[in-house]
């Protein structure tokens, strides 16, 4: 069972772009915990960023028939992308939106999510554990009948 973990742009940048928002683990370390728990989980993640959009929904297209579900954090495009929630709507599987931070907290513009209404659920404000915390829901879902 694989589980793609799709980033958006500047997601590259944690632990080096406002760290009082976003805290100081790197990218790379956040990467390695969700590799750590999908082996813990009996579990397979492919890990993909990308700072440009096309490349986002090509991901997903090209994996559409090999997901079980995605953890998405697109970033600024959460906010601006109606094209990646097409593509989210499309596939077959389940996707959870995850932000580091409390994205209701922050700027109104970050308030609105084209997003949101296409994926199974959102996980906001919770630091980069929100990642584990979806991937966790994602297997589980994806192992539990009916």
């Amino acid at each position: 069972m694989k589980f793609l973990i799709l980033h958006g742009p500047n997601i590259n940048l944690f632990g080096r772009r406002e760290p009082m928002i976003y805290g100081n683990t790197s990218f790379d370390q956040i990467n390695q915990a969700v590799r750590d728990l999908a082996a813990e989980l009996g579990v397979e993640v492919e890990i993909f960023q990308s700072n440009h959009e096309g490349a986002l929904l090509d991901k997903l297209q090209a994996g559409i028939d090999d997901y079980a579900g995605c953890v998405c954090n697109a970033g600024a495009l959460t906010h601006t992308s109606v094209a990646l929630a097409d593509c989210l709507k499309a596939m077959p599987f389940p996707t959870i939106e995850v932000h580091i931070s409390n994205v209701a907290k922050r700027e109104a513009f970050r308030h609105h999510s084209y997003l949101t209404p296409v994926v199974e659920g959102v996980i906001a404000g919770l630091g980069w554990r929100g990642y584990l915390l979806a991937l966790r829901w994602l297997t589980e879902r994806a192992l539990t009948p009916g």
